[in-house]
């Protein structure tokens, strides 16, 4: 017996292999080159005329202008502290002999947002409001402005 070598019939059992092309892409379809082609083979070609092809028109209207826009979008005048309000704030806090930043202190805020209250450059937050009547013991909000606290309220 022949040592390494295989004995009988030795057959190949090939399977044909098919290499496809891959599909074209659509932009490979659109070029000149492959619309000519199909033209003169006689395939079906489809053109289509955009209507503003090549040009930089829309047909959307101009767009409004940016102060436009703001107005449109934005109120036009932010609410600001009352004269009444900033007067009580103020005088409530000199009487008791505090300064803003004490105030800004006891409140838990900047002393910067107590100096744009009684400057009247703040919007009013009714949260730092009621912060600032339990603080001075004086009504900053609603009717009656500047009047004292009754006991109790707040609480």
């Amino acid at each position: 017996m022949p040592t390494g070598r295989l004995s009988g019939n030795i057959t190949q059992d090939w399977e044909p292999v098919v290499v496809r092309r891959t599909k074209p892409k659509a932009a490979d379809l659109k070029s000149t080159k492959a619309v000519n082609q199909a033209l003169r083979s006689g395939a079906p070609v489809e053109t289509v005329r955009k209507a503003a092809a090549g040009t930089n028109k829309h047909a959307a209207s101009a767009p409004a202008p940016a102060r436009k826009l703001d107005e449109m979008t934005e109120p036009a005048a932010v609410e600001r502290v009352a004269v009444e309000v900033r007067a009580a704030i103020q005088k409530a806090r000199v009487a008791k002999g505090w300064s803003q930043a004490e105030l800004a202190k006891r409140i838990n805020e900047r002393a910067q947002v107590v100096q744009e209250y009684e400057s009247g450059k703040a919007a009013p937050v009714q949260a730092v409001l009621a912060k600032m009547e339990r603080a001075l013991e004086v009504k900053l909000r609603g009717k009656g402005v500047g009047a004292p606290l009754a006991a109790g309220v707040g609480k």
